[in-house]
C-alpha cells in the first residue's frame, strides 16, 4: 500500500482544488484513524481494506463534497470493527458520528444463511439507509460511493454473490443515482452491473462497439471541428466534445427498439457547453440550420427540467447519408448539475456548506413519508422499485407550476401530488379547460385544474386506476384501510366506502368517526332510508327518513348516511396465490365491483411465497358466491379459490 502520508497529500490536494476552506484536521484524523482500525485487514482481492475507504473518499471528493462527508466516507464502516460510537464522537464530532452511524450496516449475520435470508438482510440495510437519508442527503451519497467502489472490485467475489449485488445495483442504486441527477455514476453502475449479470452479452457488445467506434470517432472529430468553427464565426463561445454511449444504454436501445447492433448509429454523441442560457438557444438554432433534425427526438429539458433538476436540449440530426447524430446543448452550470447531480448543491461559503436542496429529493421524501412505519423490508424495497422505475410526465397547474407524475397518471394522482387535502376533497377535474373523468390519462404539457368540495371524499374505485403508489396509500389512509405489517393482516371496510367513510354497526357515515346516537323513536332496519345530523357536541344522531322529529334539526348539519341493504348470510372464501405486489389490491377491487361487503380478511404465508387469503363476506340478497369465485380465480397469480 502507498505511504499513508502520500495518500493524505493526494486527497487533500484534490479537495483543496474546489474547497479552499477545507477542514484539514478532520480529514487528516479520519484518514489515519481509518488506516489504524483496518491495519492488516485484506479484501477478497488481496488489497488492503483501508484502500476501499480511501477510494470512497476519492469518489466523494470527485463529487466536490464537504469535509465532514469525506471524513465519514473514510470512517464509514469502523463501527463494524468494534469501534465504539463514543470514540467517534470524542475524536471527531457529533455530525461525523451521525453520518457514520447512518451508513453502518446492520449487524452481520452468519455466513451460512439462506439466499432468502440474505435478500431480507440486504433489503433491511437499504431501508435503514434510506430512512436515514430523509434526515441528511449525504447518507445516500456516501452509500452510493461505497457501492460504486464495490462494483469496481466485484470480480473478486464468488459468482452467486456477484449476481445478487449486481441485481441490487441495477434495481436500486443506479435508479437512485439517476433520480438524484448523478448521471456519470448512474451510467457506470449500470455498465458494471450489466457486465456481471450478462457477461457473454456484455463482452460481445464491447467487442462490436470497439470495432465500430474507431470509424465513428474519426467522423465525429471532423464534425466537432466543423461545429466549433461555425459557432466561433457566430460569436458563440462554447466547449464541444464527443461522448461515447455507455454499453448498457446501447443494450437497452437494441432491446427496446428490437434492432440489430448494426442498426444502432448513435454510439457517440456531441455535447455543446455554452457560457450562458441565451447561447444555448443560439447554438440550438445554428445546429438545426446546419443539418435536418428528427422532430420526434427533440427534447427541451431547459424549458421543462426533469424532476431531478436535469437541464439540457437534446436533438438528433441527420448527417451524411442518413446517419443519426445526437447533440446535447447546455450551459456550464447545467453541465455541472448533470455531472454531479444533488452533490452540486453543496456550496462552499460562510460555514463551508450551504444545505439548500431543490426538487431532486422530493420523490424520496414523499416515498418515505408513507413508508416510514412499514416494518416489512421486502415490501418496502418492492414498493421502492415501482417508484424508481416509473417513467415521468410533466403537467402544469393553472398558475404554471410544474408537477411531475408517473406516466399515464390521472387527475386524482395530480390532486394528491399537489396536496393530500386536495386529493381527499377532489370533486371534479378540468384538463386544458375541459371537464374530464377522474380516470382520464394525462399527457405531457396538460394544464390540470382540480375543483374541491368540503363534502367530497375519496372513492375506493380510485384505487383501480391511479398510478402512484403514494397516491394509493393516501387514498387507503383516507378510507381507513389499515395495514398491520408485522402480522400481514389487512382490515378492510365495506364497499360503501366508495361514498361513505366509516361504519357504526350496519350504518355507514360520511366523515370521521364520532359517537353515534339512535333515539328511541327510531330503530333503522336493513334497507330503511335514514337521515343523520352532527350535533354541536360532535355526536351523530340518526333518524329514519320519515321520522316526525326531523323538523327540529338544522339542515346545514346533515351528513350522508345509509343502512346496509340487508343483514345477509356470511360466507368465507379461501384463495391461494403466488404473492406479488398489488395482489390484495386486485382481489379487493373485484370484491368491490361485485358489491360484496368484506367483514374480515386474513392473510398468511406458506412456503415459496404462497399467500393464503381468507375472506369473510356478507352476501347481498340473492347473490351467488360462485360469480365472485370465478372472477378472483382469473386474477393473475391466483392458483385456487374455494368456498369454505
Amino acid at each position: 500500500m502507498e505511504d499513508t502520508e502520500k495518500l493524505y497529500d493526494r486527497l487533500i490536494s484534490k479537495i483543496r482544488s474546489y474547497n479552499p476552506k477545507v477542514h484539514y484536521k478532520i480529514i487528516e484524523k479520519a484518514l489515519f484513524f481509518s488506516a489504524k482500525v483496518h491495519a492488516g485487514k485484506k479484501r477478497e482481492s488481496g488489497e488492503e481494506y483501508f484502500m476501499h475507504c480511501y477510494e470512497i473518499a476519492n469518489i466523494l471528493a470527485d463529487l466536490k463534497l464537504d469535509s465532514h462527508t469525506i471524513a465519514a466516507g473514510l470512517l464509514h464502516d469502523v463501527l463494524d470493527f468494534d469501534v465504539k460510537p463514543e470514540a467517534i464522537e470524542r475524536e471527531f464530532d457529533r455530525e461525523t458520528l451521525e453520518l457514520v452511524k447512518s451508513v453502518t450496516k446492520l449487524k452481520k449475520v452468519d455466513t451460512s444463511i439462506s439466499l432468502e435470508e440474505e435478500h431480507e438482510r440486504r433489503a433491511e440495510n437499504i431501508r435503514k439507509i434510506l430512512l436515514a437519508t430523509s434526515k441528511d442527503i449525504r447518507v445516500i451519497l456516501i452509500k452510493i460511493a461505497d457501492r460504486l467502489h464495490n462494483m469496481r472490485t466485484l470480480k473478486f467475489l464468488p459468482e452467486e454473490k456477484r449476481k445478487i449485488i449486481s441485481q441490487e445495483t441495477m434495481e436500486i442504486y443506479a435508479p437512485i443515482a439517476h433520480k438524484l441527477g448523478m448521471y456519470m455514476i448512474k451510467s457506470e453502475l449500470e455498465d458494471l452491473a450489466f457486465r456481471f449479470l450478462e457477461p457473454k452479452v456484455y463482452q460481445e457488445l464491447k467487442s462490436r462497439v470497439a470495432k465500430k467506434r474507431e470509424y465513428r470517432e474519426k467522423e465525429v472529430i471532423k464534425i466537432i471541428e466543423f461545429v466549433k468553427t461555425t459557432l466561433k464565426e457566430n460569436d458563440i463561445p462554447a466547449e464541444i466534445n464527443g461522448r461515447a454511449k455507455h454499453f448498457f444504454s446501447i443494450y437497452k436501445k437494441i432491446m427496446k427498439d428490437n434492432r440489430s447492433f448494426e442498426e444502432i448509429y448513435d454510439l457517440i454523441a456531441i455535447r455543446i457547453i455554452t457560457e450562458n442560457l441565451n447561447d444555448c438557444y443560439k447554438a440550438f438554432g445554428l445546429v438545426h440550420k446546419l443539418w435536418p433534425h428528427m422532430p420526434e427526438r427533440l427534447k427541451d429539458y431547459i424549458a421543462v427540467p426533469k424532476s431531478n433538476g436535469y437541464q439540457s436540449i437534446h436533438t438528433t440530426v441527420i448527417i451524411g447519408q442518413g446517419t443519426a447524430l445526437e447533440i446535447q446543448i447546455r450551459d456550464k452550470e447545467m453541465h455541472r448539475q448533470a455531472e454531479e447531480g444533488i452533490a452540486s448543491h453543496w456550496r462552499y461559503k460562510g460555514d463551508e456548506q450551504d444545505k439548500k436542496f431543490d426538487r431532486q429529493i422530493e420523490w424520496l421524501k414523499q416515498f418515505l413519508e408513507w413508508k416510514r412505519d412499514n416494518e416489512d423490508s421486502r415490501e418496502f424495497i418492492e414498493s421502492l422499485k415501482v417508484d424508481l422505475f416509473q417513467k415521468e410526465i410533466f403537467v402544469f397547474t393553472p398558475k404554471g407550476d410544474i408537477i411531475s407524475l408517473a406516466e399515464n397518471a390521472t387527475p386524482i394522482d395530480f390532486a394528491y401530488a399537489v396536496h393530500t387535502d386536495i386529493g381527499n376533497h377532489c370533486k371534479s377535474a378540468k384538463v386544458n379547460n375541459v371537464i374530464v373523468p377522474h380516470d382520464f390519462k394525462l399527457s405531457p404539457g396538460d394544464i390540470v385544474e382540480i375543483q374541491t368540495a368540503k363534502n367530497a371524499i375519496p372513492s375506493r374505485s380510485w384505487l383501480s386506476f391511479v398510478k402512484s403508489s403514494s397516491t394509493i396509500v393516501k387514498i387507503k389512509h383516507a378510507l381507513g384501510i389499515e395495514v398491520e405489517n408485522k402480522g400481514r393482516k389487512k382490515e378492510v371496510k365495506s364497499p360503501y366506502e366508495k361514498t361513505l367513510a366509516f361504519r357504526e354497526g350496519n350504518i355507514y357515515f360520511e366523515g370521521a368517526s364520532s359517537n353515534v346516537k339512535i333515539p328511541k323513536c327510531c330503530s333503522p332496519k336493513p334497507g330503511d332510508k335514514i337521515r343523520a345530523f352532527k350535533s354541536k357536541e360532535g355526536k351523530i344522531v340518526v333518524h329514519k327518513a320519515n321520522c316526525i322529529n326531523l323538523f327540529s334539526y338544522d339542515a346545514s348539519r346533515e351528513i350522508k348516511a345509509q343502512v346496509s341493504e340487508h343483514k345477509g348470510e356470511t360466507y368465507k372464501l379461501r384463495a391461494s396465490a403466488q404473492d406479488r405486489l398489488g395482489l390484495l389490491s386486485d382481489i379487493l377491487h373485484v370484491i368491490a365491483q361485485e358489491k360484496q361487503n368484506v367483514r374480515q380478511l386474513d392473510t398468511k404465508f406458506g412456503k415459496n411465497d404462497i399467500a393464503i387469503i381468507t375472506i369473510e363476506l356478507i352476501a347481498s340478497k340473492d347473490y351467488d358466491p360462485t360469480s365472485l369465485m370465478d372472477k378472483i380465480s382469473k386474477i393473475r397469480s391466483v392458483n385456487e379459490v374455494i368456498l369454505e
